[in-house]
């Protein structure tokens, strides 16, 4: 299926990333001559999707211009200028500006280059390979080997069947969790109006056997400090290279 509908959750402090982030949102730096959010509500309009909420908080005021000028897709402002809600209450808050269904919801910090040329790309493929009655979310995952950026943690293990379990040491099939993912928004219906982070709902579908992961294709990047994006650069100029 394709999923019509998204959620940006763009309204970290970015504080790792000062001072850049002292006088803009962490979404609105540019990487590769162009801001991280754009490059991730791209790949969402690519995907198929037409309306998309985001959350703001710091800098609120410039991410809500920069969006304003976007043609598509529709955007739905998520206001947490009152308070932060983390990744769990953001995300549920937001959720109540869309239509119930499936949701696609991605991070505005974390993106990939380099998707496979000639096939469906890698939201297509997560919102295609989502299926609600045998999971609560699927999670796009990359590889550690074709990562930029990251810390090095491995944050699951994938399975055979496709289902995820949280990492341990020793595990076979590590994976990082490429900050992209599919649910339906009825799954947070019980979430508190409160900030709480979304590992929560991550550890209950692993448990209950209904967390699971889909491989990527290309080469993820996340941003974390002013040192990476020249980092971040580097990658992106030999994935185009080979194009």
């Amino acid at each position: 299926m394709t999923i019509r509908q998204a959620m940006v959750l763009a309204a970290g402090l970015g504080t790792r990333l000062r001072p850049i982030t002292d006088r803009m949102p962490k979404p609105l730096v540019a990487v590769g001559g162009r801001p991280m959010i754009d490059r991730v509500l791209d790949l969402l309009v690519a995907a198929g999707v037409e309306t998309v909420a985001v959350n703001v908080h710091h800098h609120a005021e410039q991410m809500e211009a920069h969006l304003a000028r976007r043609p598509a897709p529709r955007i739905l402002i998520s206001d947490e200028r009152a308070e932060l809600m983390n990744s769990g209450g953001g995300l549920a808050k937001g959720l109540r500006l869309l239509e119930p269904g499936p949701v696609l919801v991605m991070n505005a910090d974390l993106f990939w280059v380099g998707e496979a040329v000639g096939m469906p790309s890698n939201l297509a493929r997560l919102a295609e390979a989502f299926d609600p009655d045998g999971m609560d979310m699927m999670l796009l995952c990359v590889p550690l080997e074709r990562t930029t950026g990251h810390n090095g943690k491995k944050d699951f293990a994938l399975g055979p069947d496709g289902r995820l379990t949280r990492y341990c040491e020793g595990m076979a099939n590590p994976v990082v969790y490429a900050g992209a993912l599919a649910l339906s928004s009825q799954l947070l219906d019980d979430a508190p109006d409160t900030a709480f982070n979304l590992n929560i709902y991550f550890d209950r579908a692993a448990a209950a056997g209904r967390l699971h992961g889909l491989l990527m294709t290309g080469e993820w990047i996340t941003v974390g400090t002013p040192e990476a994006i020249a980092e971040a650069e580097t990658t992106i100029a030999r994935v185009e290279a080979l194009a």
